[in-house]
Order: C-alpha cells, then sequence, then structure tokens
C-alpha cells in the first residue's frame, strides 16, 4: 500500500466516528480493522480483536453525543512504512458537556493517532488525547485554578 492509501483508510475510520460509526459505504466502523487488531484509548486501555475494540468503542461512544473532526487542518506524518500518524483537533459534545479544540487553551480537542495500516485494515491504533472532554477534571492540576 502507499502512504496515500494507508491515509485514506485512516480518514474513512475518523469520518466514521464523525457519521455515528458508520463508514461511507454505510458499513460499520469495525468492518475497517484486522481480525487481531489493537486499540488503545487512555482511561481505557488496550483492546485487542473486534469484540474488544467494539466494547471500547461502546464504552467511550455512549458519553460522546456527537464528535466532529477538523480535516482542513490535518498534520500526516508519513513513515514509508505501515506505520502514520495523523495530529488533530475536534470538537463535539460529551455528557458531561461540550468540547472545542483551544477553547479554553488547555482543554480537549487536541489529539494524536497512531496507526498500523496494512491490506486495507487497520492493524493498529493508538489514541492519544485527554479523555477529560468537558474539562472538569481541574482539581487535580493546580495550574488551572482560575482559567
Amino acid at each position: 500500500m502507499t502512504d496515500e492509501q494507508r491515509k485514506s483508510v485512516a480518514l474513512e475510520y475518523l469520518k466514521g466516528f464523525d457519521n455515528g460509526g458508520v463508514t461511507s459505504d454505510g458499513a460499520p466502523l469495525l468492518d475497517l480493522f484486522a481480525d487481531d487488531a489493537q486499540v488503545y484509548f487512555p482511561k481505557w486501555g488496550l483492546a485487542t480483536g473486534k469484540d474488544e475494540i467494539a466494547r471500547l468503542f461502546g464504552d467511550v461512544g455512549a458519553t460522546i453525543t456527537s464528535i466532529r473532526h477538523h480535516y482542513a487542518t490535518f498534520n500526516w506524518i508519513f513513515t514509508g512504512t505501515d506505520t502514520l500518524v495523523c495530529e488533530g483537533t475536534s470538537h463535539g459534545e460529551h455528557r458531561d458537556g461540550p468540547w472545542r479544540a483551544g477553547v479554553p487553551e488547555w482543554g480537549a480537542g487536541r489529539w494524536c493517532d497512531v496507526f498500523e495500516i496494512r491490506d486495507w485494515k487497520i492493524q493498529r491504533v493508538f489514541i492519544y488525547l485527554d479523555p477529560d472532554y468537558a474539562g472538569a477534571d481541574t482539581a487535580r492540576y493546580p495550574w488551572l485554578e482560575g482559567n
């Protein structure tokens, strides 16, 4: 696969979240994954295989009403291998409240995903972000006082 082909799979994955877990052709998001794929999400851990990935997405998805990724500002990093990285921003509605990257500057909405994509399937995606979407966890971080 080329870098652009891997990028197209990663974009389909991200757009699937914006579309309620459905790809552009109407298939479930899990169809983009290899059977033994791995997904890491902060505060959830590592899911291995489609059953665990479905549980992870169900657990996290149950807390999010809507999400929109900001595709025009994505930063793609290609390695010339099966691994690529996408850094981006998002906004949406969490059960605890809304979020938007940059509002406030220290809040949720900035993220980085590290993908491994081979044979048109996601083998691995490690998601790095602040899972405190509504910014409610300020008591543990004294530098946020008064912000």
